[in-house]
């Protein structure tokens, strides 16, 4: 769970009195309900690299949201509610996501526009997209496999094979976590780059 974040609206709808998320297995221990939700997800994670979902635009991102969570929460596709930050550094405010959809729309139309060999170009604009949707977090729970998802099949529209969850790779976790945390496009790029031309 992500447990380092802080929830400055209500919660009545996503957790319980003692601060876990309700679930559609009613489980009450976070260490079980840990376990549960990788499981779950895992699954669906194998199904979409078999049949991914086409992205359309920013819709899409809530559509792979519910496909991965739907077995694991009644909130699984459902924009977030709440604001909320993580160690003090607050994530984009709930009233204002229209506009950052648009906006996220425009840079998928950007990335569309750019050819395929032109692989250098791609991985920034992967990272931009990434940035932004990680500093979006629209969802309460489950933000960084959404958009790890999401990132993975835009860049098979061009034909490139991204994993940013590559099994045993502490590594590139490493990296992906220091480039979100700290905005940073540059790390993020060269990471991506690296991934899609191996």
């Amino acid at each position: 769970m992500e447990n380092n974040y802080h929830y400055l609206d209500t919660e009545l709808k996503y957790t319980n009195k003692n601060g876990l998320l309700y679930n559609l297995a009613n489980i009450e221990d976070e260490k079980i309900l840990l376990v549960f939700e990788s499981l779950k997800v895992s699954k669906r994670i194998e199904e979409l690299n078999e049949k991914p979902i086409k992205i359309k635009n920013s819709d899409s991102l809530p559509k792979i949201h519910y496909y991965l969570f739907q077995d694991v929460y009644e909130w699984a596709g459902q924009v977030r509610v709440v604001n909320i930050s993580k160690n003090g550094k607050p994530f984009f405010n709930k009233e204002r996501f229209h506009i950052a959809f648009k906006y996220l729309d425009t840079l998928i139309f950007e990335y569309r526009k750019i050819r395929k060999t032109n692989k250098a170009e791609l991985a920034k604009k992967l990272a931009v997209i990434l940035e932004n949707i990680n500093y979006l977090h629209p969802f309460r729970e489950g933000n960084g496999r959404t958009q790890r998802e999401f990132l993975r099949i835009l860049a098979l529209e061009k034909g490139l094979h991204l994993n940013l969850n590559p099994p045993d790779n502490k590594n590139v976790y490493e990296r992906y976590m220091q480039g979100t945390i700290k905005s940073d496009i540059g790390i993020l790029s060269e990471l991506i780059l690296e991934l899609i031309e191996k």
